[in-house]
């Protein structure tokens, strides 16, 4: 069995980093992805959905480090169900209104915005690593 997720957003927080028992740097943060689309009438209506999203391992140092509130981003992982009901978290908004927030354990985190100041470093780790966009010279493509 197989399932992956990708998506492309923005953050709606600053990452926050912590650690586990063990040491491995856990970063999370929640970012939002938006969809526009014209409902029957002829209106545009824009949905927007919220993942939280959790990356270990020297990804999650680098996720820390240059990622910030507002910031595009794209993630690929999976999705991990709420452990009592194998589905998104439910919240109430303070408004009243239901919410639900879709739990996402990154493999791999891709920076689509401008680049930062600084670009982040070269890793040498054997899980996948954050890319820049356009990182890549022609000369290095092998085809």
């Amino acid at each position: 069995m197989y399932h992956k997720l990708i998506i492309a957003g923005h953050l709606g927080t600053d990452p926050e980093m912590r650690y586990t028992p063990e040491g491995t740097p856990v970063t999370s943060f929640r970012m939002a992805s938006n969809i526009r689309y014209r409902d029957a009438g002829g209106e545009q209506r824009e949905e927007t959905i919220w993942f939280r999203v959790s990356v270990f391992g020297r990804q999650a140092e680098i996720a820390n480090q240059y990622l910030q509130k507002g910031r595009p981003v794209l993630v690929e992982g999976r999705l991990r169900p709420d452990p009592q009901t194998g589905n998104p978290r439910i919240f109430r908004r303070s408004d009243g209104t239901a919410g639900a927030v879709y739990e996402v354990r990154a493999d791999r985190i891709v920076f689509i915005g401008p680049r930062p100041a600084e670009a982040p470093p070269a890793v040498e780790a054997e899980e996948p690593v954050l890319e820049e966009p356009g990182s890549i010279e022609e000369e290095e493509i092998p085809f």
